[in-house]
């Protein structure tokens, strides 16, 4: 055979060989395991990151970009006073144990949500609501007892998501929702395993045929998972010092997007001596925020003097309220009778933004006097009963993820253990306004009112430092809400 000849049969044994496919597992790395996996019970962030619109689906939900889209519901109407909302539901979905969707489920998950015996963490998303009609299967109207500017945004939180009478009461250890994936199995303090729901209602959509959830909390060791292809993806990681060189790494895509995060250290108001403004003011004067970032975030983040997101329209920048000033901390500090120094303890959970943070403001609150003493807690299930539950403590440290989340210092009773009348009429008076100028501007006076107030020291927004597979596409870049979502997710072959 000539050479010539040779290479065409070469060419051609080739060309015959079947095109090598597209992997459909994903590995997804987490720094924090859920204590449960029913987001509509319970707080902690980790739990919407795994089953947010991956298992569970509500009426609708919110893209990466931030913005309404429809899910479960498929329209829907508001009445010209901003009191009925009409919905249409989409048909033939079913739950992952093969029953039917209708309105009753909708209005079971809403009443259950909102019943006083709740333990729903986000339970003002439904407070506004009156009632709930369920003409037929297919239409869901919902009656609420005042306007309620966001209340379309909200339902597309976790803590909104629909559940079934059926099946509601395992959902922490035993999920079924509506969602692209199954719950496979979980292995504690390892793994959550997601396996492709078949009967999924929009089956085109999804690639992948499973995926797993692992769970890592050493920084180091994310860095070492990814690096071995242990884990495919890690949407958070805890090592912001190594990032820059996954960014040089081609086989990895690195993306330092924004979160909703605003990581603050709590103050608990309802102790001496943080009920005293002053008090409360001389801290926030002690922390030089850039430089908390750069050592925490190797320069990740912005800063902050509010709660607020950045990301947000109606964001105000507020960081000059109370900036960086050691005169000013040791002078307010000696008026509040504190002079000759002060010893406070904060609990700090073991995550790697946490503990960096707390190391850092317990050196820059020792240049005022101050000795703070570092106590670490193990999150969430130390920190979520010590601290979230019992408020015991003095001061905290935690990023708190939800979006548009302003509203938590006008609870009674939240953990700050914060009073500010006017700060709770503005954010009862925003949450019914549905004119967004006129919201915005509520928003603006409120952020002014923490910022002055201090009930927390308002740090920076955590970034999301995303590292994945650079085979990997359609994981978001940002957090607009929490969530790790894998519904669009595929490998390039």
């Amino acid at each position: 055979m000539t050479k010539r000849f040779l290479t065409a049969a070469l060419l051609l044994s080739v060309s015959a060989l079947p095109a090598l496919a597209a992997k459909t597992s994903l590995v997804v790395g987490m720094p924090i395991e859920p204590p449960g996996l029913d987001p509509t019970i319970a707080a902690p962030v980790a739990i919407r990151e795994v089953t947010w619109v991956n298992l569970y689906e509500g009426l609708v939900r919110i893209d990466r970009n931030g913005k309404v889209q429809p899910l479960l519901a498929k329209s829907w109407e508001v009445s010209p006073d901003g009191l009925t909302y009409t919905f249409r539901l989409q048909e033939g979905v079913k739950f992952h144990d093969g029953t039917s969707f209708d309105s009753a489920d909708v209005k079971f998950a809403f009443d259950r949500a909102r019943d006083p015996k709740s333990t729903n963490a986000q339970k003002q998303i439904f407070a506004p609501i009156a009632y709930i009609e369920t003409p037929d299967p297919a239409t869901v109207v919902i009656k609420l007892k005042e306007t309620s500017g966001n209340f379309l945004y909200y339902l597309g939180w976790g803590d909104a998501v629909i559940v079934a009478p059926e099946t509601a009461a395992a959902n922490a250890s035993n999920p079924v929702g509506t969602g692209p994936f199954k719950f496979k199995s979980w292995t504690r303090g390892d793994r959550v395993e997601l396996t492709k729901n078949p009967d999924y209602w929009q089956k085109d959509k999804v690639k992948l045929e499973s995926v797993t959830f692992r769970f890592i909390s050493d920084a180091q060791a994310q860095v070492a998972a990814l690096r071995a292809g242990d884990v495919d993806a890690f949407p958070n990681l805890g090592a912001p010092e190594l990032f820059a060189a996954f960014q040089k790494d081609t086989r990895f895509k690195a993306v330092a997007g924004n979160t909703e995060g605003e990581t603050v250290a709590g103050l608990n108001s309802a102790k001496k001596p943080f009920d005293d403004v002053r008090v409360r003011r001389a801290l926030m004067h002690a922390v030089d925020r850039k430089a908390l970032i750069e050592g925490a975030y190797s320069g990740f983040g912005k800063p902050i003097g509010s709660f607020f997101s950045p990301n947000h329209p109606a964001f105000v920048d507020t960081t000059n309220v109370v900036p960086y000033d050691v005169g000013k901390a040791k002078a307010l500090l000696k008026e509040a009778g504190f002079g000759n120094g002060l010893s406070i303890t904060i609990k700090s959970p073991q995550m790697a933004y946490a503990s960096r943070s707390a190391e850092l403001l317990s050196a820059m609150l020792a240049e005022v006097g101050v000795e703070l003493k570092i106590v670490p807690t193990e999150f969430p299930a130390k920190w979520i009963e010590e601290v979230f539950r019992n408020k015991d403590y003095d001061v905290t440290i935690v990023s708190h993820t939800e979006p548009l989340d302003i509203e938590i210092f006008a609870r009674d009773n939240y953990y700050f253990n914060y009073k500010n009348d006017r700060f709770k009429a503005l954010i009862a008076e925003a949450s019914k306004t549905t004119d967004e100028k006129a919201r915005f501007a509520k928003y603006a006076e409120a952020q002014k009112i923490l910022a002055e107030d201090v009930p927390a020291l308002f740090l920076f927004q955590l970034p999301k430092l995303g590292v994945w597979n650079a085979k990997v596409q359609g994981l978001w870049e940002n957090s607009p809400i929490p969530s790790n979502d894998v519904t669009e997710v595929s490998w390039t072959e």
